[in-house]
């Protein structure tokens, strides 16, 4: 064949090739490594389910792997640990509520979900309330919106998100942390009215109030939530359109927020309790450039696995700088061919321990850093610190806590396993809050009887 020659496979060819992959997708038993593995991730998952982990929770002996150590259960009614580790709701640029975002990932057996919308955890108490129900762990997460800068090159800039993973009490610093989301989003209000009045200029008839309406009340528009006003207007066909021609980077229509640097933004994650991944490296101009620069301040990982397999590409980027490589679906609720669905990336369980081993350490001390903040100063403030994503809830019924060691002593084997317990530091914590009352200023919280 010349160098020029094309070879198109025809429709029935890849059907077969399809299905000759599949066919050499072996089942194999585990190996030891990834028996470990497997017992560590699953430890962590039914932490505040402990009679989940014996009853409903597959057992190592009772799963295979296939050729790329994605897990696959064997036997009657074997289940998966699918993680869902990027996903979006109502509360940024996502079409459904978290609520329905969890009902969803629940059909489709998803055990722990990162709910990781733009520039706000305001959806992370709905999602955790209604996980409940179903078994899902929650792992409360952002997509921080920044830009990247090369030095002394204003051409090469570049929008950049980084996903940030938080302990199951969030993060440590919250204050600051929001007050950083805050920045971005009112950017993002003031970039939305900018992206409207440049297609007004090009003659396309927006509103300003249409895009407000499809966001949401108190939610900062993006550009998803203009180019559906777009679509309803009858300015365009369809979303992909929308992108195409006015709203995709350096586009006619687009315009710039106040977004951070992109080092700051990983900065603040880790500031802040944090894992730190970068996400969708494949729609990066310059992803190398990026990504040394993001390790240097601090990065823990990048997105690497899709719906369909793992970028080898990416992956190697990923090794090259000592990088975790993980991945989500991204979902949005659109629908669509384009959209990959929850719990449609197939992480090995060796990614999922590799994962949790960076990320653990991390969020226990940030759990620990929370809950000393709280000793030194029983604040109301730093006890809503403590229960900000629904941890303990107050109901009709429930057992009052008679001081800040009871909640402890009930809150920690959610949040942490007994070895990360047997710290000298907790119990020098545990100490300090038996004689503070955890009733303050008129508040009292009740612990759920089950």
């Amino acid at each position: 064949m010349g160098d020029g020659c094309v070879i198109q496979a025809s429709p029935s060819s890849n059907k077969k090739n399809k299905k000759n992959k599949n066919r050499g997708r072996t089942k194999k038993k585990m190996t030891h490594d990834q028996v470990l593995a497997f017992k560590f991730v699953s430890e962590w998952v039914f932490l505040d389910h402990p009679s989940a982990s014996s009853s409903s929770s597959p057992s190592a002996a009772s799963c295979v792997v296939d050729d790329f150590g994605v897990q696959k259960p064997v036997g009657r009614g074997g289940e998966k640990l699918i993680f869902e580790l990027h996903s979006h709701s109502k509360f940024s640029d996502g079409f459904f509520s978290p609520s329905k975002v969890i009902e969803r990932a629940h059909i489709n057996g998803v055990k722990v979900l990162a709910l990781t919308d733009h520039d706000t955890m305001a959806g992370i108490p709905e999602a955790v309330e209604t996980a409940r129900k179903y078994g899902i762990k929650i792992i409360p997460g952002v997509e921080i919106s920044s830009i990247f800068s090369p030095r002394g090159d204003s051409e090469l800039e570049e929008p950049v998100h980084i996903l940030a993973y938080y302990s199951s009490i969030g993060p440590s610093r919250f204050e600051e942390l929001d007050k950083f989301l805050s920045n971005i989003r009112d950017g993002r209000f003031l970039r939305a009215k900018n992206i409207v009045l440049k297609l007004n200029k090009l003659k396309l008839p927006l509103k300003w109030e249409h895009v407000c309406r499809i966001a949401g009340k108190g939610v900062a528009p993006g550009r998803l939530h203009v180019a559906r006003a777009m679509v309803e207007a009858g300015c365009v066909e369809n979303l992909r359109q929308a992108f195409a021609q006015y709203l995709f980077d350096g586009g006619p229509a687009y315009s710039k927020g106040s977004e951070p640097l992109a080092e700051e933004a990983v900065k603040m994650i880790c500031h802040t309790g944090g894992v730190a991944v970068l996400a969708h490296p494949w729609a990066l101009k310059h992803p190398v450039p990026i990504v040394r620069r993001l390790k240097e301040a601090g990065l823990h990982g990048m997105e690497v696995h899709k719906s369909d397999g793992k970028l080898a590409a990416y992956s190697d980027l990923a090794d090259a700088y000592g990088l975790l490589k993980i991945g989500g679906s991204d979902y949005h609720g659109r629908g669509g061919h384009n959209e990959s669905e929850l719990g449609s990336v197939n992480l090995p369980v060796l990614v999922l321990h590799d994962f949790l081993k960076v990320a653990r350490p991390i969020w226990c001390n940030a759990i620990r850093e929370i809950i000393e903040c709280y000793a030194e100063e029983p604040s109301d403030s730093n006890l809503a610190t403590i229960t900000r994503f629904g941890t303990t809830r107050i109901l009709k019924g429930g057992s009052p806590l008679s001081c800040g060691q009871d909640l402890i002593d009930h809150c920690l084997p959610l949040w942490l396993s007994s070895q990360e317990m047997q710290n000298a530091e907790f119990e020098a914590i545990k100490l300090k809050l038996s004689n503070v009352s955890v009733s303050q200023g008129g508040i009292q919280v009740l612990l759920e009887t089950k």
